[in-house]
């Protein structure tokens, strides 16, 4: 699925999925570097986040693959 990752201007990373029309923080990552792991969103559901460099810009539309949440 779509989805895209910004910074809000106080530091907190989120993830708004258009098909659902969803937007929530990210509360939990597996990697310090966000890419190629996976990410916790506030309302549960868990995302893999494909590989990227470290230095990737945000905001950034990728594929990610829900792997768990209601």
């Amino acid at each position: 699925m779509k989805v895209m990752i910004r910074r809000a201007s106080n530091g907190v990373l989120s993830a708004y999925v258009p098909k659902k029309d969803l937007e929530e923080p990210i509360v939990a990552q597996e990697k310090a570097g966000l890419w190629g792991g996976t990410i916790t969103l506030a309302n549960g559901w868990l995302l893999g986040l494909p590989e990227m460099a470290a230095e990737t810009a945000l905001p950034i539309t990728v594929e990610a693959k829900r792997l768990a949440g209601d």
